[in-house]
């Protein structure tokens, strides 16, 4: 039997919590540090997710089987490679291989040293070599995108020379993302439709998960500052079946061949943003870890053990094993607090609508509970609110029904997730 250790505390580390907890061989989970939500179903943890000393220290001293790292930040500080030294599995790439996503330039050499197709891009590290890139170009058809991990809130899309300037300014000069945006990619900005395409893989093998539409804007309609992820839906019907084949042929296949030749094997959940262009699908970003909010969409259209995946992926032999879908549609929508994504409000009370809509999945993000039992904010992002039915239509009004029931002080959520693919707006 089986004991597993799932480091992170957000919408994604709750939805694998969720996931794993129907394995008939996990018997224990403990979450690090996890939330108000994991804390129904495990045992939280008080160590924080970038605490490599501690977490390796409970993980020895408990004698946890499975290590599954959920964020993108103890991935890039090498918590994979230290766990794999003292010989405890875990699922998740080593340091080296994480690079195609703590380091957007690197991302970008590999893609086109491998053929991978992605957008023309230029790397600044001063304001003048940038804005001297900038002005033999249109900058409304330019993309700015901070280097380093910013959570998603590191890509900018200037509206001309001095909004440009002025993102560049703080970036470079102010280092408003601190050292993640001391180096900059600029980039081409690609039209089409954006979807994300998950796969597990063990380095060779790959299997792929239902696509997924994801909505990062802070607004409807796609407006406003980009986010960490304001919903999603899966699968997203908005290209031909065969092009998420060619997805896996031009782009996800070349990457990890890439990763392998330069030693370094890539191993746990591959995540690529897309644009499908007139001309195909373009690489927009590479991740090394399930998405979130999209982990809340695709985990429940999972068919098949979790587990035995994460298992095959550790242990090379995915090729064994059969990865199983559900069919329908699944949508989530994410409750923010008013400040997010500038500021967090903590401590606000959440209420429950005493009955929540019969199916309906709520996968908690910024959630703890008080002393004295409330259950209250402690992040920007808060609570997930997840349907799965026959269709997309029918998901996405199951999970506003659930939203409304749901309440804090500055509730905000986007109450347009599913509608594009249907209405076009």
């Amino acid at each position: 039997m089986v004991h597993v250790l799932v480091v992170g505390g957000g919408g994604r580390e709750h939805a694998l919590v969720w996931k794993l907890a129907q394995s008939p061989k996990v018997t224990r989970i403990n979450v690090a540090p996890g939330n108000a939500g994991t804390a129904s179903i495990a045992r939280n943890v008080d160590i924080d997710a970038t605490d490599v000393v501690s977490l390796i220290d409970f993980a020895e001293r408990e004698r946890v089987d499975l290590v599954v790292i959920g964020p993108e930040e103890p991935l890039a500080l090498g918590l994979v490679d230290q766990f794999q030294a003292i010989g405890i599995r875990v699922f998740g790439p080593r340091r080296d291989a994480a690079l195609i996503e703590s380091s957007k330039s690197y991302a970008k050499e590999l893609m086109i040293r491998y053929g991978v197709p992605t957008a023309p891009y230029e790397v600044v590290t001063d304001l003048d070599h940038a804005m001297d890139y900038l002005y033999s170009h249109r900058f409304d058809e330019m993309v700015i995108k901070a280097d380093g991990l910013a959570r998603g809130k590191g890509v900018f899309l200037p509206a001309g020379e001095s909004d440009a300037e002025g993102i560049l300014r703080s970036l470079l000069e102010r280092e408003a993302l601190g050292t993640a945006g001391r180096r900059v990619v600029l980039e081409k900005r690609l039209v089409g439709e954006e979807l994300s395409v998950m796969a597990f893989t063990d380095g060779r093998t790959t299997a792929l998960m239902p696509p997924v539409r994801d909505y990062k804007r802070l607004y409807d309609h796609d407006l406003g500052p980009n986010t960490g992820g304001m919903g999603s839906y899966a699968p997203a019907h908005l290209f031909a079946p065969d092009q998420i084949e060619t997805v896996c042929r031009t782009i996800i296949e070349p990457v990890l061949a890439g990763l392998q030749a330069g030693g370094q094997p890539f191993a746990g959940v591959i995540y690529v943003g897309l644009v499908i262009t007139a001309d195909g699908p373009y690489a927009l970003e590479l991740n090394a870890r399930l998405g979130d909010p999209s982990a809340q969409v695709v985990l429940p259209l999972l068919a098949s053990d979790l587990l035995e995946i994460m298992d095959a992926c550790v242990d090379g032999h995915l090729d064994e094993v059969e990865v199983r879908w559900h069919s329908g549609t699944a949508v989530t929508a994410v409750l923010a607090t008013a400040g997010y994504p500038e500021h967090s409000d903590p401590g606000l009370p959440i209420r429950l609508a005493p009955v929540l809509p019969e199916g309906m999945l709520l996968f908690h993000a910024g959630t703890r509970r008080a002393a004295d039992g409330r259950l209250v904010t402690t992040g920007g992002r808060v609570l997930g609110v997840t349907a799965v039915s026959p269709d997309l239509p029918t998901a996405a009004a199951r999970v506003y029904d659930g939203v409304r029931r749901i309440h804090f002080d500055g509730v905000h959520y986007r109450t347009d997730i599913g509608q594009r693919a249907t209405t076009g707006v």
